[in-house]
């Protein structure tokens, strides 16, 4: 894949980000933030510049898919897309009106399309049934006693299991060659948060857990871009069979990266929901940064398990993990 071939799909993932038109500010700054870390790294498509241009609409679809002219390209734009418009929910009619349209400009027809948006949609619906979308205002809400106090060691001890697990589960799923299993990080994100608050007695619904994840400096779709960009500028060539052609080293990056920010957001959200939820937003984010350096370094030792536990996944396994059963 060459330099405007990568410029092109990038493109199209960073439009589909923007097409519902209710990115705030924040997260715009942090998708600006990726786009200059990701060029830092891989020192080849001007990313910044990218990201200048779709967000001032100095571009559109019609002259991203210009460059792609191999269908698995293509095809690979249109999947890309389609996660980052699932990856914050159901989506909305400005995202299906946008993908529609992208689907048209790529001139990708049903027999390409159809199996992989039922996948997705899959993910989405099982997502949903996982954390409730909502929790009725008269349900009782039990909070901790004191700000201060501090779980049981045996509390603490399995909450600790449970969020390396999740970690190990997600930096797996970046091992497997399907492009929609990266949708089920948040996911495992969003049940892993559900879980630690409901063991300190706090009943949460996928509203207040995405607000909590997004505090602590852990954007949807920013994070979803993120995980693609490095997998795209690490080598992700394409698509053959319905597997992505590359090998582990591929997809080493973004195995770190999810595992990292996974375990680093399970223990921040221990310590927020132990102490009561008494932590600024300020203090969340910094909790967050402060762990996840030392995360990155946890994930070579867990290398092995990781590795083992994705030979052992397939699409059912995964459902069956969103789903809870």
């Amino acid at each position: 894949m060459n330099l405007d071939q990568q410029k092109s799909i990038l493109t199209i993932a960073l439009l589909a980000a923007f097409a519902d038109g209710n990115k705030d500010d924040a997260e715009r700054e942090e998708i600006r933030r990726i786009a200059q870390s990701l060029a830092g790294d891989a020192g080849m498509a001007d990313l910044p510049r990218i990201y200048q241009d779709v967000l001032l609409r100095r571009t559109s679809v019609q002259a991203a898919v210009q460059a792609l002219s191999d269908p698995m390209h293509r095809q690979l734009a249109y999947e890309m897309a389609v996660c980052v418009c699932d990856v914050d929910g159901r989506q909305t009619a400005a995202e299906r009106e946008f993908l529609s349209g992208l689907k048209t400009a790529l001139q990708l027809g049903a027999p390409q399309t159809d199996a992989f948006d039922r996948e997705a949609d899959a993910i989405v619906d099982v997502a949903e049934k996982a954390v409730p979308l909502s929790v009725p205002v008269s349900a009782p809400i039990a909070f901790p006693g004191a700000a201060a106090a501090a779980p049981s060691s045996a509390l603490d001890a399995e909450l600790d299991k449970s969020i390396l697990n999740y970690a190990l589960l997600n930096g797996a799923l970046e091992l497997l060659p399907q492009s929609w299993a990266s949708m089920a990080i948040i996911p495992m994100q969003v049940k892993m948060v559900y879980g630690i608050g409901k063991a300190h007695g706090v009943e949460l619904d996928q509203g207040h857990i995405k607000e909590f994840i997004a505090a602590a400096g852990v954007g949807m779709t920013s994070q979803y871009l993120e995980q693609f960009g490095r997998k795209l500028l690490g080598g992700l060539l394409g698509k053959a069979a319905g597997r992505t052609i590359g090998g582990l080293g591929s997809a080493a990056t973004g195995m770190a990266f999810s595992f990292a920010t996974t375990y680093a957001l399970g223990q921040v959200a221990k310590r927020y929901y132990a102490g009561g939820r008494v932590m600024s937003t300020a203090m969340l984010r910094d909790t967050f940064q402060n762990l996840l350096g030392p995360a990155k370094q946890m994930q070579s030792q867990y290398l092995p398990q990781i590795q083992q536990k994705a030979a052992t996944l397939d699409a059912g396994k995964i459902m069956a993990m969103v789903r809870g059963a």
